[in-house]
């Protein structure tokens, strides 16, 4: 704006005084009509021309294509990378704080180019600007000069198109100079540097600056060309390659002067560290030699993809967020075996080939395919590990092919269901109570810790996850357990009190809304004996007969199987008093089944009983 009003200042002194001569508009006006067009006007309007041109065809219309097309996508992307934002947040790896900041990144880079946007139209409007000043201190002038001052008509072109062109000269290098300034901003890449600190990364390069010194020298030793103006400009691109080359040096002796970490200390032959015997990975998965390949790809690789997708999908289920998975190598492992550890406890181990895939046969198969009979690690189904081109052959016999990295995410996320409980910690609880605290305040406030401590809270909670109850519901169990407070209960007794209202929760995650769920039941005979045994000791664990307890876990197990192979999860239905020391049984036997009581299934959920334990079998417990 400062420089189109000095345009609108020179016109005025051109149209003005300009039948006095060539310095009526000023010495730099006089200095561009003489010098840069050699006193004639006609030189000066092609020059002109050819300036308008490039800044006008060349620079602006490109920088505004290019700020139009980025401001276009940028806007339609918002949608996905919110979304992304939303996802991101829910599965725990952003905090509330960081999903904030990249919102307002997101929302701030589609500002950006919308701005840039409309500001090419400022500087496509400025050279446009340009002509029409120069059109009208021509046309004008020469009007002015032949009606007013009595010039000739050549005269008055020759006095008036001189100034009007040195006039327009002048303004078209500022405008030059200001189209190649937006376009830069535009066509910037994202980066974390201001355009100043970026510009000078890019330029201040040794390996680009000894090239041009080298190439520009070499142009001014040729015979013939300007090699006094060549060499300067060698010498100087070459002091610049000097400098650049010197701060290069000292960056990187900075850096290697930098105090190493624990993990890039060289290694003593023959010395122990503590790195080497202790691992404070919450969840750790060790693999043998044989399976490294299947985590080379890093990040891009199917595994940690599968991974990061069970994490997010176990944290959600859960309602806390599940601690990162490490992956290690252990060459004291056989090649192809894996090693799931929480914490410190080994709670799974299995092998997989990662050159073939677990066909897992369906009701239909009836064929018996070559390759290394195994066990699918998750759910115990006899499986066949089978080459790559078995595939077609055992899908058409009606098997499930499974690729080897999804055998290892699956059964990783059946141990984090399992062991989950034992992740949660009173740092994760408090995260929990400080994400209730932003939209209930109050209820965190007097409840936590003036009527429960945060140790009593992380216990109560352990317990649900235990049985796969959700926490993700904060706020109601805070409000239970502020009504338990004064009634003397245990940990155990307050989360069984509590999960009358959560079991919603996990049966919505088993069961879509409008599938009945399918129940397993215990015989009235098998039930009533239980009942008598933990009337006897009500406070000991179960204990049963060791035929019937593995008639009741085989059938439990076979029905178990025969839904999963439906893609739907068993659910046993004991009475209240019953529930806790039943999935307590089952629970000491690796059995993942869900345990309800009759009170905790929904009035307004179908049901289907798919089984009865314990109908036929000879009934006997045994008191230790």
């Amino acid at each position: 704006m400062l420089r189109l009003a000095l345009n609108v200042a020179s016109t005025r002194i051109v149209l003005s005084e300009g039948h006095t001569g060539g310095d009526a508009a000023g010495q730099v006006i006089a200095a561009f009509g003489e010098f840069v067009i050699a006193g004639n006007f006609a030189v000066g309007i092609f020059v002109f021309a050819i300036l308008v041109i490039i800044n006008l065809v060349v620079i602006t219309k490109g920088a505004g294509r290019v700020s139009e097309v980025s401001a276009h996508f940028t806007l339609d992307a918002m949608p996905g990378k919110q979304m992304a934002i939303d996802a991101d947040l829910n599965a725990g790896i952003l905090t509330p704080e960081e999903a904030k900041k990249r919102r307002a990144d997101v929302a701030e880079e589609a500002d950006f180019y919308g701005a840039m946007d409309g500001a090419s139209k400022f500087v496509k409007g400025d050279a446009v600007a340009g002509i029409l000043i120069l059109a009208i201190n021509i046309i004008g002038g020469i009007i002015i000069g032949t009606s007013q001052h009595s010039l000739s008509l050549g005269v008055a072109a020759e006095a008036y198109v001189l100034l009007s062109v040195g006039d327009g000269l002048v303004a078209q290098i500022l405008s030059l100079l200001l189209s190649n300034a937006t376009a830069i901003i535009v066509t910037r890449v994202s980066s974390t540097h201001d355009m100043a600190a970026h510009i000078g990364v890019q330029i201040n390069l040794s390996r680009a600056c000894i090239p041009v010194a080298g190439v520009m020298m070499i142009i001014g030793l040729v015979p013939g060309m300007p090699n006094a103006i060549f060499i300067v400009a060698a010498l100087a691109a070459g002091a610049a390659a000097w400098f650049a080359l010197k701060s290069e040096k000292t960056a990187n002796q900075t850096d290697a002067d930098a105090p190493a970490t624990a993990e890039d200390a060289p290694r003593t032959p023959g010395v122990l560290t503590a790195e080497d015997v202790t691992d404070y990975s919450a969840v750790s998965i060790q693999i043998g030699y044989g399976l490294i390949p299947m985590i080379e790809d890093g990040d891009q690789s199917a595994l940690l993809s599968r991974i990061t997708s069970i994490r997010r999908d176990v944290s959600k289920a859960m309602g806390f967020v599940i601690p990162g998975v490490r992956i290690r190598d252990d060459l004291s492992l056989p090649p192809n075996t894996y090693r799931i550890r929480i914490g410190q406890a080994i709670v799974a181990e299995d092998m997989v080939y990662p050159d073939r895939k677990l066909a897992l046969p369906g009701a239909m198969s009836n064929r018996k395919l070559k390759g290394i009979e195994g066990r699918d690690p998750s759910f115990g189904m006899e499986a066949i590990w089978i080459l790559h081109h078995q595939q077609p052959e055992a899908e058409a016999d009606d098997h499930i092919v499974v690729e080897p990295d999804s055998v290892i995410a699956t059964h990783l996320s059946q141990m984090l269901y399992q062991h989950g409980y034992n992740l949660l910690g009173p740092d994760d609880v408090q995260v929990l109570l400080d994400n209730l605290e932003r939209s209930s305040p109050t209820l965190v406030e007097s409840v936590v810790p003036k009527l429960v401590p945060l140790h009593t809270l992380t216990s109560v909670l352990r317990h649900l996850l235990a049985d796969r109850i959700p926490i993700s519901d904060m706020r109601r169990i805070l409000e239970g357990m502020s009504e338990m407070m004064g009634r003397n209960m245990s940990n155990q007794d307050m989360a069984e009190a509590l999960r009358a209202a959560l079991a919603p929760l996990l049966i919505q995650q088993v069961a879509s809304l409008n599938a009945p769920l399918p129940l397993i039941t215990l015989a009235p005979e098998l039930e009533q004996l239980l009942m008598r045994s933990r009337q006897q000791n009500p406070n000991d664990p179960l204990v049963l007969d060791n035929n019937l307890a593995q008639t009741i876990l085989s059938a439990l197990g076979k029905v178990s199987e025969d839904l999963a192979a439906q893609g739907r999860t068993a659910i046993v239905v004991v009475s209240a008093p019953l529930r806790r020391p039943f999935a307590a049984y089952l629970r000491a036997h690796s059995s993942d089944t869900i345990v309800l009581a009759i009170n905790e299934l929904p009035d307004n959920r179908p049901i289907e009983v798919v089984a009865s334990l314990g109908g036929n079998q000879q009934l006997t417990t045994q008191e230790e």
